[in-house]
């Protein structure tokens, strides 16, 4: 449920109102919009009438209920506002929204050596990255592929952002290891295969670095929004959804299917940054430009891209992975798109000396 105040209610109106509801067993979050500000409504609001709401004070335009089980995360919750993360880097901050620039995140699969992720950083960022990816800790299906280096690899990650400014995002997937990952991440990655792994939603939602939460691959959107959902009612409302590909028919020519359609979907039903990863979502390298540029032209925020300087030589997930000399070209392709869809950011302009 959520309760919709009139333009230029007061603050110590709005104060008393959530007071009040308070003390009616709920717990009320004060979103405030462009325009309006919104107090949303958690708790038991089932049995609750929202006329008797709409009473408690004339400054009160509209009480709404929420209908979907995904609360915070649902649209609704923030009045068919979208929502902002922002990361903070070395850089600068990295805004991720409906409203802001297309995010590119890029990086090798996994942390290898000091010298490969700091040479791919460096190449990333030249071509217009504003954040590195490198796993850490690598969730395998087989147990004898290599898994990452572990915490050795958070050390060459933070090399790698020390050397370049860039933010660092890399995945947890234990949480007796989120403290030294969340020590040098920007932006916290949940897996496909640890969507639906509660215990560690919870602890991610307790720490407040942003979270990048990845669809599993056989989770429908209301399970993904409902993980989400874990993170949000946690306390931390910085949550990023990453399509990845869901499992495929057919896996002789492609590594899963690449949802597209997920992104209006999303859109209509959800306030949170969306983000797409092409590389897993197809497997194959000769396609991820394509999807790419499909990506962008459907609407997504963001998009993660894997990047590695020697792909036939690496460690895990070579197919996929773009030499960075294609991924300069990539770049530049992106941006013909992005500017027509008024999505991309411009270059910063040469001072003249």
């Amino acid at each position: 449920m959520i309760v919709v105040m009139k333009i230029g209610s007061p603050e110590a109106e709005i104060t008393r109102i959530s007071e009040e509801l308070k003390s009616r067993g709920l717990t009320p979050e004060k979103i405030v919009g462009k325009h309006k500000v919104v107090i949303g409504l958690v708790g038991e609001t089932a049995a609750l009438d929202p006329l008797q709401i709409q009473e408690v004070s004339p400054w009160i335009e509209q009480v709404l209920r929420v209908e979907q089980p995904f609360k915070r995360a649902s649209l609704t919750f923030r009045h068919g506002q979208a929502s902002e993360v922002v990361v903070e880097t070395p850089n600068g901050e990295v805004y991720f929204g409906e409203h802001h620039p297309i995010v590119v995140i890029a990086g090798p699969c996994s942390v290898e050596n000091e010298q490969m992720i700091v040479e791919t950083a460096q190449r990333v960022k030249a071509a217009g990255a504003k954040l590195l990816r490198g796993g850490a800790y690598k969730p395998r299906t087989s147990p004898y592929a290599f898994q990452g280096h572990g915490e050795s690899a958070l050390g060459l990650l933070a090399a790698a952002r020390e050397a370049t400014g860039l933010g660092i995002v890399t995945e947890v997937m234990d949480t007796a290891d989120l403290d030294k990952i969340a020590e040098v991440a920007d932006v916290v990655q949940i897996g496909a295969r640890n969507m639906q792994n509660f215990s560690l939603l919870k602890k991610v939602g307790a720490q407040p670095k942003p979270v990048l939460l990845k669809r599993g691959m056989s989770a429908t959107i209301e399970e993904w929004l409902m993980a989400a959902e874990y993170i949000l009612a946690a306390g931390n409302p910085n949550v990023i959804l990453c399509e990845r590909g869901i499992r495929a028919f057919d896996r002789q020519y492609a590594r899963n299917t690449l949802d597209l359609a997920v992104v209006p979907v999303l859109r209509s039903l959800t306030h949170l940054p969306i983000m797409i990863d092409p590389s897993h979502g197809t497997g194959k390298a000769e396609y991820v430009p394509a999807m790419s540029l499909a990506a962008i032209a459907a609407g997504c925020d963001s998009l993660m891209i894997e990047v590695h300087p020697n792909p036939a030589k690496a460690l895990s997930d070579g197919p996929q992975s773009l030499p960075p000399e294609r991924f300069d070209r990539l770049m530049q392709e992106l941006a013909v798109i992005g500017k027509a869809v008024g999505r991309w950011a411009q270059p910063p302009v040469a001072l003249a000396h």
